[in-house]
């Protein structure tokens, strides 16, 4: 979803987490690589006369390794967006520079500063940095969430957006959604018959996540979904970890010493495989459904999303690009990762704000009972009508946005920041985490509290920019809607066909709410609960 898309959350600087963890070790180690190759150099001054603003301000940095020492203080237990924000409060607030290696980085944390990014000077930081491991699994940025700015990027992105992700599009996959709806509804059912009634609901609505995108994505192939799932999640914990290759860009033979690039490699393989039979698959059905139609027997044709590609691929002349199996295999492989966890965290997050705010859950509950008791069932036609739901999951997304950092933009031309000068190359972060707990903007704002958005105009849809879980601009996640119809067709079951309770005698205000360390937010324990079926 800025994702999308992942959005891979789909959303994240990739390299913050892991180097929490390891920091020490890391900088012993590279501190003395350094040192004897000589990469280190020393900024010449200009000699220049022309006054140019003055640069971002941030905290005093080190030889060598810039500011990585202070991403790790607290014992390195603060998650990488708390502790930029915390930073930034002491050095920004609104722009604030770190050295991070050999790379610099501007951080964003206010909605004045991500408005300037993502609408003012959207043009100059449009484009990405190059990150290794999605360049070697999507088979050198033949994707839309990691490619620079430039001609192949700007028709693809139209393709996901005109043909893929449109609201017609996502409508069309109404069917899909509701069977595996109403699939976890069953087994939730099932689970409340047994001894203890106790489910891993985090896990279930994983489950559910990954099933709805795979399904849009390529339909059900036996022996073949499963298979891209495993690789998938494979894929996905490589993805959010940390490489120094990615701050340390001169030091070209890391990634082949380490090892690192040749697992990429081996990943990318067993990715491709399973993608061409997919494909193939596909292929196979289309070419068939066509010899029905031209002998004159009816035969009905789901167009799923690779499906969508097939054609363009087969009518090169419809867009201004040559979108070939590997753009494809690209495509499908990001849109999985970026719709599947980032759609199940969501979902776990705002059922857990929701237990442990009891007054919130049953306004919900009574709201989506109202609507649909008489049918007995929910559709998603009718949940356009719940205001409170929406508020709900608003509140959720403020709270837990996708990727609490977003994915990183890169500086394409200097261009003056909020009063500051950023150079050519600069990474930049936005980090959408602090912007939705900004006090100026959110009373309370460390509280889940839907009523704030109660007749009130502000959205996700990159519009405000107190509010961006999916960013803004040309690089906006493209797919969040498809997202959201499954966090809301999922919430609305789940609070009209069950209430819920905690495990024994677990009170609401003692659920515990750690987060992971990670690309996404998500919760670090599964959330286990009881469900109550409503109706026998």
């Amino acid at each position: 979803m800025e994702a999308s898309s992942h959005q891979h959350n789909s959303s994240s600087t990739f390299f913050l987490p892991w180097l929490i963890s390891n920091l020490p070790l890391l900088l012993l180690t590279f501190t003395t690589i350094l040192f004897l190759l000589k990469h280190y150099k020393r900024p010449k001054k200009p000699t220049t006369t022309t006054a140019l603003p003055p640069p971002p301000p941030g905290p005093r940095k080190l030889p060598i390794i810039g500011n990585l020492h202070q991403l790790a203080l607290n014992g390195g237990h603060s998650h990488p967006h708390r502790r930029l924000a915390e930073l930034a409060r002491r050095h920004g607030p609104d722009v604030m520079h770190l050295q991070l290696g050999q790379l610099s980085h501007v951080i964003i944390s206010t909605p004045e500063a991500a408005k300037q990014v993502m609408k003012t000077h959207d043009f100059a930081f449009a484009s990405r940095p190059f990150l290794l491991a999605p360049s070697v699994l999507y088979g050198g940025c033949n994707d839309v969430a990691f490619a620079p700015y430039g001609h192949h990027w700007r028709q693809l992105r139209k393709i996901c957006t005109l043909e893929l992700l449109s609201t017609k599009r996502v409508q069309s996959f109404r069917w899909i959604r509701g069977q595996e709806v109403d699939k976890l509804v069953l087994d939730l059912r099932r689970a409340s018959a047994d001894a203890s009634g106790v489910v891993d609901l985090s896990r279930m609505v994983e489950k559910l996540s990954a099933a709805v995108i795979s399904r849009a994505l390529f339909g059900t192939i036996r022996g073949l979904n499963q298979a891209f799932l495993t690789v998938a999640d494979n894929i996905s914990d490589v993805l959010s970890g940390f490489r120094m290759s990615d701050l340390y860009p001169s030091l070209t033979f890391l990634p082949v010493l380490s090892g690192f690039e040749g697992k990429l490699k081996s990943m990318r393989e067993g990715a491709s495989s399973i993608l061409d039979a997919i494909i193939d698959e596909r292929r196979s059905k289309r070419s068939s459904s066509r010899s029905s139609r031209e002998g004159g027997e009816e035969e009905e044709e789901e167009d799923y999303l690779v499906d969508v590609l097939l054609k363009i691929q087969e009518n090169p002349d419809q867009v201004g690009l040559t979108v070939t199996t590997e753009i494809i295999k690209a495509v499908t492989l990001e849109l999985f990762l970026a719709g599947g966890h980032t759609s199940a965290n969501l979902i776990e997050w705002t059922m857990s704000e929701m237990m442990k705010q009891p007054r919130v859950m049953q306004k919900a509950q009574d709201e989506v009972r109202q609507a649909f008791d008489e049918k007995g069932d929910v559709d998603e036609v009718g949940l356009h009508g719940l205001e409170y739901l929406d508020c709900v999951v608003k509140e959720g997304l403020r709270l837990h946005p996708p990727g609490p950092l977003l994915l990183p933009r890169e500086s394409r031309e200097d261009a003056k920041l909020c009063g500051y000068m950023v150079p050519v190359g600069t990474k930049v972060v936005v980090n959408a985490w602090a912007i939705g707990r900004d006090p100026r903007y959110w009373s309370d704002a460390e509280e889940f509290y839907p009523e704030r958005f109660v007749d009130c105009s502000i959205d996700y849809k990159g519009n405000d920019f107190q509010f961006v879980p999916f960013g803004a601009g040309r690089r906006m996640c493209p797919g969040y809607g498809f997202g959201i119809e499954v966090v809301k067709l999922t919430l609305a079951n789940l609070l009209f066909h069950f209430s819920w309770r905690l495990p024994g005698d677990s009170r609401p205000e003692s659920l515990d709410m750690t987060e992971t360390v990670g690309a996404s937010i998500a919760r670090k324990y599964p959330l286990r609960v009881i469900p109550v079926p409503y109706r026998p």
